[in-house]
């Protein structure tokens, strides 16, 4: 699964809570960058680190993922 800008920007500005614990500790971090800094780049470097880490725990984050999905 790959997150697009439109995504990632949509799940930084929402509040959705995720099952799987460490993706909900790196989007508390990643929406905490976020509010300081709203700038393009804040939310390029977010694509990469959410992708990054949906590409090593996939297969455990189904309902996550869903959430993602339907974003």
């Amino acid at each position: 699964m790959k997150l697009t800008f439109q995504q990632a920007e949509k799940l930084l500005k929402g509040n959705q809570k995720f099952e799987h614990f460490a993706f909900a500790m790196l989007m508390t971090r990643l929406r905490e960058r976020y509010a300081k800094n709203t700038a393009p780049v804040t939310v390029e470097s977010s694509v990469e680190e959410i992708n990054a880490f949906l590409s090593k725990y996939e297969a455990v984050m189904a309902d996550d993922c869903a959430i993602i999905k339907n974003i």
